[in-house]
Formats: C-alpha cells, structure tokens, sequence
C-alpha cells in the first residue's frame, strides 16, 4: 500500500500521526505523511519523527522512496546521522508522530507559488527549476532578452491580485491529450498511475504540478527579481528572493 501523501490534501498540515511501513539504513517509511519529498525541483521537508517512548528523531531530508514497487508517494524520511542508532529499535507497525519545519515549508510554499506566476509572465517553457528556502530559480528555453523591470511589474500584480490557488486531478488519457498541461522540459509529471495532479492559479496558470502552494497569491508577499541572468544562447534564468 502506498504511503498516503497528505502534503497533497492539505499542504497547511504540520503533523500527522503515523505507523512504520519500512526501515533501511537511512531513514523510515510511514503509512502516511506530511513530508513532502524531494521533486519537481522542490526541496524535500526536514523536521522531526517523535516515537511513542517520547524519543525525537531529527529528520533531515524526504526523499522518494527507491524500493522496488515504490510509488512516487512512498517517502523515505532520511534521519540525521546521529539517530540513526534508533532505527534498530524500530520494527514495522510502530507509532510514530511526524512534525515538519513548518517556516521552512512555509517558505517553499510560497516560493513554489510565485514559480507558476513566473510561468504565466514569461511564458515560455521552463528548461530546469530548484526551490528552495532561500530562493527560487526558473530557466527558461528562450533566446529573447528579458527585461528584470518587465518581469518585476507582471510579478507584483499577480501577487497583489490574489488569484486563488486549487489543486484538481486529469487522467492519464487526459495528460496525454493536453500537452500543453506540461510547461517543464525537464521534469515530467509521473504517469502510469491512474490519475495527475494539476495546479491551478485561478485566472492566470495551470499546468502539471505535484508540489506545495499556498491558497492565495497575495500569501506569496514581496518577492524580488534578484537578477536574470543567460545561461546559455537559449537558456534565461530568473532568481527570485523574498523582498523586505
């Protein structure tokens, strides 16, 4: 059974009450989580594992889990180095509860979020993409010069705009049917399983993403074009940071 993924339902979620599913010599599965793992050019969430004796585990990063069978849901919360002594103790079926670092999710979040309303100014393809706390990176497959004012201004009015922001689901079949859904020439959204999530901003953006958002544009605050900067003869790419 699949780790259930309740980043996806809710991504205001900061804790969750879990049982082990799987243990290897990094870090443990749970049957549910709030862990967001690493993908899509997003971070994976760190925060902590709390063990029914009142043991906390530092986890330090989420990753994908790479088990044979695994799906993209099933997320291996990789413990620090220090805890991982602890893992012997635990067996499958143990109680556990998960806590993530809420402002450091808080901070990909909204940095996820001003992506897409990146996405929806420039307009082009996006050839490579990290979030992180600290900042966020678009490169887009485009020869044109972009002026950072230009992208400033169509970023300040989606934010101060408040679009809202939904999540909604396509199948496979439809995926296929509307590739225009897909705006990552790097990452693609996981198929063969049934169904794919798409992130809408209303009035501005939809497109493919398995990522965390907030609810509302205007949650996205100030935000910078820290510099646009070519890559390459068809590569742009725009840093974004929090204003002040």
């Amino acid at each position: 059974m699949a780790t259930e993924a309740l980043y996806r339902i809710d991504a205001y979620l900061r804790h969750c009450d879990a049982r082990v599913t799987h243990v290897d010599a990094d870090g443990i599965e749970l049957d549910r989580t709030v862990f967001y793992p690493l993908g899509g050019g997003q971070a994976g969430d760190s925060g902590t594992l709390t063990l029914e004796d009142g043991t906390t585990l530092r986890v330090v990063d989420s990753r994908k889990s790479k088990r044979i069978g695994a799906t993209p849901d099933d997320t291996l919360h990789v413990l620090a180095a220090a805890d991982r002594e602890c893992l012997e103790r635990l067996g499958v079926g143990a109680a556990v509860r998960a806590d993530i670092d809420w402002e450091r999710r808080y901070r990909h979040m909204r940095f996820h979020t001003a992506t897409h309303l990146l996405c929806a100014v420039v307009k082009e393809l996006v050839d490579g993409c990290s979030i992180t706390a600290d900042y966020a990176r678009l490169d887009f497959a485009m020869t044109a010069l972009l002026e950072k004012s230009t992208v400033q201004s169509g970023l300040d009015d989606l934010i101060t705009a408040a679009h809202e922001v939904s999540s909604e689901w396509v199948t496979d079949a439809e995926m296929v049917a509307n590739p225009q859904l897909v705006k990552s020439m790097s990452v693609s959204p996981p198929m063969g399983f049934g169904r794919v999530r798409l992130l809408r901003v209303h009035d501005v953006d939809l497109q493919a993403c398995g990522g965390t958002h907030v609810s509302n544009t205007r949650e996205i605050g100030a935000m910078r074009v820290a510099k646009i900067e070519k890559k390459s003869a068809r590569t742009r790419r725009v840093v974004l940071e929090f204003g002040t």
